[in-house]
């Protein structure tokens, strides 16, 4: 039987400072909550606001996946791996630390908010060579139907990360429905709601709400409402 873990928009943890606000489905920097450590092999989803001109100043990371998906605005992206990038809404950067790098990433505009989805997978495999990828969704043309960006196989236009898991994005017309079925025998899938309202697996989801779902290869998805936006990650549940 389906396995179900909820977590309401309103129960994330809250950084607000001056530069950034941040709301944290699990545990991540000063926001501590020993229930919520990962899902799986998901361990971050932070849903950051940067301010215009500031962020994330240069800083080490190693053995992590790390996946931005820019929701409004663009963040301006430098490693020292040699990548000096900019990714805007639309677009999703894929990031492996593996044996360790610095980055920097900060808000590309002076002026307007940046608003992303910055999200930790732990990856199968440790002190592999860094690797940087970009790449461009697909829009309007796959409205009502699920885009999976990531996924494992260098596919054309979508990312591979050191991982067994696959993300998918979408966005639907209301009463629009669907099945999602697992890719992989012990794997879940954790349901974020961008924007909308839907029914996954029977339970309902607002904005900003998220569901783990395991113990099952199948699971009904129904937008509730117009221009709703759906990120499903699908991961390995032991790693």
């Amino acid at each position: 039987m389906a396995q179900h873990i909820l977590h309401k928009n309103e129960s994330r943890g809250h950084d607000h400072l001056e530069w950034l606000d941040s709301k944290k489905t699990f545990s991540f920097a000063d926001y501590y909550n020993p229930k919520r450590m990962n899902f799986g092999a998901l361990r971050v989803l932070n849903d950051d606001t940067l301010a215009g001109g500031k962020g994330f100043g240069s800083h080490p990371h190693d053995n992590m996946e790390i996946i931005s998906i820019p929701l409004e605005g663009g963040l301006r992206h430098e490693d020292t791996a040699g990548n000096k990038k900019v990714v805007t809404a639309g677009q999703v950067q894929v990031m492996s630390t593996g044996s360790g790098l610095f980055h920097s990433e900060y808000n590309n505009s002076d002026t307007e908010t940046a608003k992303f989805l910055q999200i930790w997978v732990y990856p199968e495999t440790l002190n592999t060579t860094p690797k940087y990828t970009q790449i461009t969704l697909p829009g309007a043309s796959q409205e009502n139907k699920l885009y999976a960006f990531i996924q494992p196989g260098q596919e054309t236009d979508t990312a591979t990360i050191r991982q067994d898991t696959w993300f998918s994005i979408g966005t639907f017309d209301k009463n629009t429905q669907l099945t999602y079925q697992t890719h992989k025998n012990g794997n879940g899938v954790y349901a974020f709601v961008i924007a909308g309202s839907f029914l996954v697996d029977g339970k309902e989801l607002s904005e900003r709400d998220g569901l783990g779902i395991w113990d099952t290869t199948e699971m009904t998805v129904q937008s509730l409402s117009e221009k709703a936006e759906l990120l499903l990650m699908e991961v390995p549940m032991e790693f």
